[in-house]
C-alpha cells in the first residue's frame, strides 16, 4: 500500500467521511437532521444562483420603483425554481446522467448544437451578472476602479474553484458559508427596515403588473431566479455523488434531495423577498429612481445608517464571488455534457469572464448590464425547462422515477408561463405591446 493510500486510510478526507455518512443513512443507521445534513450539498450549491448579484439589481429596482407590488413575482419564481431544481436533481439521481449528456445522447444533433450554443450564451450572461456584481462590491469596499476590482474577483473565484480538487464536500461547505453571510446580512437589513407586514402578505399573493417597465423587471426577476445553467448543474451534482446499489437507495436519495431543495430554495426565496422589502423601505419613498447598485449602497447610509450600507456590501461580495464560482462549474458541465469536451478550469474561467471585461471596458452601466443579462437568461430558460420536463416524464429514461401526471402538468404550465412572459417582453421591445 502506497503512502497516499495509507494516509487516506488513517485520515480520510472530508468528502470520504461524507460518503461514509451517506452510506450510513442509506443503511438506516443514521436518521433525522444528521441524515439530512449528510445528504445535503447539491441544492445548497444550486441555491446560490438564486441569490446572485442579478437578483440584487432586479430586486433593488423592483422595490425602489414599485414597493411591494412585484413581490408576487419573486414568490412565483421561487416556487417554479423549487419544482424544476427538484426535477433536475431527480434526473441525475435516477439516470446517473446530467441533463446536457442526455440531450447529447437522445436528441438530434442539430438540436444539440443549438441548445449548446444557447446554453453557452446563457452561461456567459450569468457570469456577466455574477462576476460584475462581485467586482462592484470589491470596488466599493476597497475604493478601486472596476478593472482592478475585477482582477481581484477573478483571482478569488479561481482560488475557490481549487476546492473541487479535494472532492465535493469542501466546496459545498465554502459555498454554504458564503450563503450564511448573505442570509445573516439580510436578517440585519430587515431589522433596520420598516416593514408593512400586511401589505407584504397581500402583494406576495396578488399578481399585478403596473406598467411596461414593471413587465421588464418581472421577466428579469424570473430570469434572475430560475436559472438555466443551474438546471444543467444540479443534475450533474447529484449523478455520481455516492454509489447507489438499488431502487430503494435511489428513492431514499430522491426524498432527501426534495427536502433539501425546499429548504435551500426556501431560504433563497426569503432572501429575495427581503431584498425587495429592504429596497422598498429605503428607496420607494424619496428615492424611487434608485437603479444602480452603487447608488443603492451610497443612499443606504443616510437612509438606514452606515451599518446597513456595510452589511449590504458584505452580502453583495459574498453573492458575487460564490455565484461566479457556481457559474464556472455550470459552464464546464454544459460544455462537457453537450460536446464531450472538458477544458482546464482556468481556461473556462477566462472564457466566461471575457464578456464582463468587454462590457466594463466599453463603459456600459454595470447595473443596467446586470438587469439585461437577467432578461437574456429568461429568454434562454425555456429550452432546458422543456428538455427537463420531457426527459423526467419518460419511463424509458427515468424508470420508476418517472414524473406523476400532476407533476408533469404543473411543470408544463410553468414552462408556458415563462414562455408567455418572454413573448410579452419581445412584443414590448418591438413596440407591439
Amino acid at each position: 500500500m502506497n503512502q497516499v493510500a495509507v494516509r487516506a486510510a488513517v485520515d480520510p478526507s472530508l468528502t470520504e467521511r461524507t460518503r461514509d455518512s451517506m452510506q450510513a443513512v442509506l443503511a438506516g443507521k443514521r436518521r433525522g437532521p444528521r441524515a439530512m445534513l449528510s445528504c445535503a450539498g447539491p441544492a445548497v450549491i444550486a441555491s446560490i444562483a438564486y441569490m446572485d448579484p442579478g437578483n440584487f439589481a432586479t430586486n433593488i429596482q423592483a422595490g425602489a420603483r414599485y414597493g411591494y407590488t412585484l413581490l408576487w413575482v419573486v414568490v412565483l419564481a421561487n416556487l417554479v425554481a423549487m419544482l424544476f431544481q427538484s426535477l433536475s436533481a431527480k434526473l441525475g439521481l435516477a439516470t446517473g446522467r446530467n441533463l446536457a449528456e442526455l440531450c447529447r445522447d437522445r436528441l438530434p444533433r442539430r438540436y444539440v448544437i443549438a441548445m449548446w450554443l444557447v446554453s453557452e450564451a446563457a452561461a456567459m450572461a450569468t457570469d456577466l451578472a455574477e462576476f460584475v456584481g462581485g467586482s462592484i462590491g470589491i470596488s466599493l469596499l476597497l475604493h478601486l476602479p472596476m478593472m482592478p476590482a475585477m482582477f481581484i474577483t477573478a483571482i478569488v473565484t479561481y482560488a475557490l474553484l481549487q476546492f473541487e480538487s479535494r472532492g465535493f464536500r469542501p466546496l459545498e461547505l465554502a459555498i454554504a458559508a458564503l450563503i450564511g453571510v448573505i442570509g445573516l446580512s439580510y436578517v440585519v437589513e430587515l431589522m433596520m427596515t420598516h416593514v408593512e407586514w400586511g401589505a407584504l402578505a397581500i402583494h406576495a399573493l396578488s399578481p399585478s403588473i403596473p406598467d411596461k417597465n414593471a413587465l421588464t423587471l418581472a421577466v428579469g426577476i424570473v430570469g434572475a431566479t430560475v436559472m438555466p445553467h443551474v438546471l444543467f448543474l444540479h443534475s450533474g451534482l447529484t449523478q455520481q455523488r455516492i454509489p447507489v446499489r438499488d431502487v430503494r437507495e435511489r428513492a431514499a436519495l430522491v426524498r432527501y434531495s426534495n427536502v433539501e431543495v425546499i429548504v435551500a430554495l426556501g431560504v433563497a426565496g426569503l432572501v429575495n423577498m427581503t431584498m425587495v422589502v429592504m429596497a422598498s423601505g429605503a428607496f420607494h419613498v424619496g428615492h424611487p429612481d434608485t437603479a444602480e447598485i452603487e447608488t443603492a449602497w451610497r443612499t443606504l447610509s443616510p437612509v438606514l445608517g452606515s451599518a446597513a450600507a456595510a452589511v449590504f456590501l458584505a452580502a453583495l461580495i459574498a453573492s458575487g464571488i460564490s455565484s461566479s464560482v457556481v457559474g464556472t462549474m455550470a459552464g464546464q458541465m454544459i460544455m462537457q455534457g453537450f460536446i464531450g469536451v472538458r477544458i482546464p478550469v482556468w481556461a473556462r474561467r477566462l472564457v466566461t469572464i471575457i464578456p464582463a471585461f468587454v462590457v466594463v471596458s466599453l463603459g456600459v452601466d454595470a447595473t443596467r448590464a446586470l438587469v439585461l443579462s437577467q432578461v437574456a437568461l429568461s429568454v434562454a430558460l425555456p429550452l432546458p425547462m422543456i428538455a427537463l420536463v420531457w426527459f423526467t416524464s419518460r419511463s424509458d429514461v427515468m424508470g420508476p422515477f418517472r414524473n406523476r401526471w400532476i407533476t408533469s402538468l404543473t411543470a408544463i404550465v410553468c414552462t408556458v408561463v415563462v414562455l408567455g412572459l418572454n413573448m410579452l417582453l419581445i412584443a414590448q421591445s418591438l413596440g407591439f405591446a
